[in-house]
């Protein structure tokens, strides 16, 4: 029988700080540095969160509260990790702060060219609102996405539908999902 491998997800601490420096560099390219990282720590507006398979950190997302909107800044999950729904289960995560925090809308920009985070987006409701030119390095554009009605009845039904999703995948992947863990301010 195989044996299962927990999952948590957690606020990023200075003691991840270095494997987040890691991930960022194979996900991201390098986009945060330690500073940003620190500063997102600190904020009171930002919740930046890892998630975490046995010790390791695979994942890593980040939300800022601006006003009455949820803006996420960072969704990335380790090439290794690609595939098992951990991106979603993640994003549920940065949406569920943005609940606590009594956000009612949601945005990020995206890759115009990234298909695969678009349909994940696009489960959770989000639409495209406009689009920044040249908004990355390399000169590709980046889709806005938009999100509201964060705190309906309806939108918490979806989060746990799309929970419910992770389950069976984490279950064929063995992986055991700790909810219970809270992720606290």
């Amino acid at each position: 029988m195989a044996t299962t491998t927990p999952l948590t997800c957690q606020l990023l601490t200075n003691e991840l700080l270095p494997a987040v420096l890691d991930l960022d560099q194979i996900c991201l390219g390098g986009l945060w540095t330690e500073a940003g990282y620190r500063r997102e720590i600190d904020s009171p507006n930002s919740d930046l969160l890892v998630l975490l398979a046995h010790e390791y950190v695979i994942g890593l997302g980040c939300v800022w509260a601006i006003l009455d909107e949820a803006h996420i800044t960072t969704l990335a999950i380790h090439p290794d990790y690609h595939r098992q729904r951990l991106g979603q289960l993640l994003l549920i995560q940065l949406l569920q702060q943005a609940h606590q925090r009594s956000l009612t809308h949601a945005t990020l920009e995206v890759r115009a060219s990234n298909h695969r985070a678009l349909q994940l987006y696009q489960k959770f409701g989000f639409r495209t609102a406009g689009q920044r030119k040249r908004y990355y390095q390399d000169g590709e554009n980046a889709l806005i996405l938009w999100r509201s009605q964060l705190q309906t009845p309806e939108f918490q039904h979806c989060l746990t539908h799309l929970q419910r999703e992770c389950a069976v995948s984490f279950k064929q992947n063995h992986y055991q999902w700790l909810p219970d863990v809270t992720i606290t301010q």
